[in-house]
């Protein structure tokens, strides 16, 4: 397993991807985690919804189009829900939607192209190492919660 920037051998970094097409879906999940990541996918924002009730991410990776609601509203959402890690928004009309960081909530807005994979793992791996910095994985997160519980 690769060693990226936000992850650790014991515990690597834990991405929430959502893309409403399977296809996006499975390539960028596959690429991330060759990268060293651990990743939960989601193709509906209902499912999306349930991962973050269940879980903690370290980032969230969003497709602009996710069924029943836009990747805007997922961030929003998510942030809503107590997600305060970055957030990758992705989307093949970045430009002509004027989708931008601070328009969109994100921390990247990234366009689809024929070298998106290489940008995503790039600002995966920038963004995490960014918020490092602020906070242990989720996973560590988890583990120092339920201690604080049982204390």
């Amino acid at each position: 397993m690769n060693n990226q920037a936000g992850s650790t051998a014991q515990s690597p970094a834990h991405i929430l991807l959502v893309c409403h097409n399977r296809n996006g879906l499975a390539a960028r999940r596959a690429v991330l985690e060759e990268a060293g990541y651990r990743v939960k996918t989601a193709s509906a924002a209902e499912e999306a919804a349930a991962h973050l009730a269940a879980e903690k991410f370290d980032l969230i990776i969003t497709d602009h189009h996710v069924q029943k609601l836009d990747g805007v509203e997922l961030i929003r959402m998510a942030r809503s829900t107590g997600h305060r890690g970055p957030v990758i928004l992705i989307s093949a009309y970045v430009e002509a939607l004027g989708l931008t960081e601070s328009e969109t909530g994100a921390d990247a807005v990234l366009s689809k192209s024929s070298n998106e994979v290489t940008h995503l793992v790039r600002a995966v791996s920038r963004l995490l190492r960014q918020n490092i910095q602020k906070k242990p994985p989720a996973r560590q997160r988890k583990v120092t919660a339920a201690r604080a519980q049982h204390a």
